[in-house]
């Protein structure tokens, strides 16, 4: 694959992820968006760091420290979604307005 075509996947994963962040009420609906979103900027690291050619490992480094970014984003907002939900009984976001800090 070229890297247009790379390029053009990352796009499409990243407007579905907004896509999806945007029209979602779901708290989950919403981190899984935002994932596929991290997931997509990744994408557009790699395919644009190997340009630079094969001796370079740059971009595939910045991708690992991407994704256990996203992993430690995900399981802290997870355990925040399960907090949220035996105080409010549901993980809709339109359920949340009353929440007082």
């Amino acid at each position: 694959m070229t890297l247009h075509a790379y390029l053009l996947v990352a796009l499409a994963l990243f407007c579905i992820g907004l896509y999806g962040l945007l029209q979602r009420r779901s708290l989950i609906a919403m981190l899984i968006a935002l994932e596929l979103m991290l997931a997509a900027v990744s994408l557009n690291v790699v395919a644009i760091t190997s340009l630079r050619g094969a001796g370079s490992s740059v971009g595939q480094v910045v991708a690992l420290i991407l994704i256990g970014v996203a992993a430690a984003e995900g399981a802290i907002a997870l355990s925040l979604f399960v907090a949220i939900q035996r105080e409010v009984r549901s993980i809709n976001v339109e359920d949340l307005s009353g929440l007082k800090g």
